[in-house]
């Protein structure tokens, strides 16, 4: 077999990615990129890939959710600290339906480029190349905004940096305490007609308060003040993820320095392109979308390329099928993986096979479609007696109003409200923290199953 290069991927096929006007200057970004310090270690990484390994033999489970595409204009403190607070919220009430630990990944510090359906789009009969995300170009529709620009992958570069390093402030500096994030579980089901989330939120207060009883303050217990979080975003814009890729001093392996884990999308996919040659080689571990045009040979190929040692944790399958669907095509990727003995992790994206065009003309997803695609999903695991190892999921800590449903029923007529994303329609906080506990019930009547069976 050939020595892997971080470079390799340039003498494979590519697509959804620009192509630059000014090579000049394209060739200078990346130096520069590659000057800089990396943006997560490979410590990290291989800790987390631990932690995926126990949650694809279900003694843990994995929540990952984030931004459909980070914005350089809306960047803030505030908006990373929401959304980390309804991750943290969310991994609590998973916790508790799950009694195993939860591993917390954001779509954060790196989301910052987009597949696109079509290279080009029209307004009012004037074409222009698409919006590929702020690290490529920007959303106005203008000939000059459209032009790829190799500047923006420096400010995306330190975005994420400023963005890592509040994370992992929130992290460890006593934020992320127990007893702050229930006070807001608490807070969201007041008022609120879902006699079962009520329910549940005070179980969990009930457990707390037991602790706290029982002599286990979370004031002095630094398990339950601290948590681990990682990042992650889809390997898309390979001049950047290259530019950022180091040797790993302890292993002498290659490390993606932009993030802790990395995912090719179901676009870019293929078995002989660029993004699966680049990912191939790199120790992070690494997602791959799988939709309904995924085949059983293709997914062979992958499973051997992506991760031929084999190892625990190294691959995440991230099932996008939309609600109806996953009961056609996940059976059939669950039987290749048990034939080729691979070891990997089930994962469910229930956000991108359920986008749907409303009568108002925004794009948007019924949560209610969202819903049923996860209840699917586990169903599928049941039923094929594997594990259902975790969730993916675009969402915010803002108030928004861009998925229509959830406990608060946004309308079709709601979504001009709010509607501040960029590309693809997010959970809101109030619809991120629903759908956690329709999972924990789903894992809860898992466990209880299994406990049954083991007697």
């Amino acid at each position: 077999m050939a020595e892997w290069l971080k470079s390799g991927w340039r003498n494979k096929p590519r697509i959804q990615m620009p192509d630059y006007t000014d090579e000049d200057a394209l060739k200078a970004v990346e130096a520069q990129l590659a000057s800089y310090p990396p943006l997560v270690f490979a410590g990290e990484a291989r800790r987390l890939k631990e932690k995926l390994g126990a949650a694809a033999r279900g003694e843990a489970f994995l929540l990952q959710g984030g931004d459909c595409a980070e914005s350089f204009e809306q960047f803030s403190a505030d908006g990373i600290r929401d959304t980390f607070k309804v991750m943290l919220q969310m991994a609590m009430v998973l916790t508790y339906g799950a009694k195993v630990p939860v591993v917390k990944v954001g779509r954060m510090a790196g989301q910052f480029a987009k597949p696109r359906s079509a290279a080009t789009e029209t307004v009012d009969g004037v074409e222009l190349p698409s919006y590929r995300g702020d690290i490529i170009n920007e959303l106005d529709f203008t000939p000059a905004s459209r032009i790829p620009d190799p500047k923006k992958m420096l400010q995306a570069y330190t975005q994420a940096a400023a963005t890592l390093n509040l994370l992992r402030a929130f992290s460890t500096g006593g934020y992320a305490d127990v007893h702050q994030v229930h006070a807001w579980t608490l807070g969201f089901v007041e008022g609120e007609k879902a006699a079962k989330y009520r329910d549940m939120a005070n179980r969990i207060s009930d457990a707390l308060d037991f602790m706290n009883s029982a002599g286990v303050n979370p004031i002095t217990s630094a398990s339950l003040k601290t948590v681990d979080f990682y990042t992650s975003h889809e390997s898309l814009l390979l001049e950047y993820e290259e530019a950022l890729t180091r040797v790993d001093s302890t292993s002498g392996k290659w490390l993606a320095g932009s993030g802790h884990m990395l995912w090719i999308g179901d676009r870019t996919r293929q078995p002989d392109g660029a993004h699966v040659e680049f990912l191939s080689g790199v120790q992070n571990p690494i997602g791959l979308k799988c939709g309904p045009t995924t085949s059983a040979e293709d997914l062979k190929v992958l499973l051997a390329k992506l991760n031929p040692k084999n190892e625990e944790g190294r691959l995440t399958l991230i099932a996008r099928f939309g609600a109806g669907s996953v009961g056609e095509h996940l059976p059939r990727l669950i039987k290749t993986v048990k034939e080729e003995g691979a070891n990997v992790l089930w994962s469910c994206d229930p956000m991108h096979g359920n986008t749907i065009k409303s009568a108002t003309g925004y794009k948007t997803r019924p949560f209610d479609s969202v819903l049923r695609e996860v209840r699917e999903f586990f169903g599928v695991h049941k039923a094929e007696g594997t594990v259902p190892g975790g969730v993916h999921f675009e969402m915010t800590g803002q108030d928004v109003t861009e998925c229509t449903g959830g406990v608060r029923a946004v309308t079709e007529e709601d979504l001009s409200d709010r509607y501040h994303t960029a590309c693809d329609p997010r959970l809101n906080a109030s619809q991120s923290l629903e759908l956690a506990f329709l999972v924990a019930e789903e894992l809860s009547s898992l466990r209880q199953e299994r406990q049954a069976q083991a007697v």
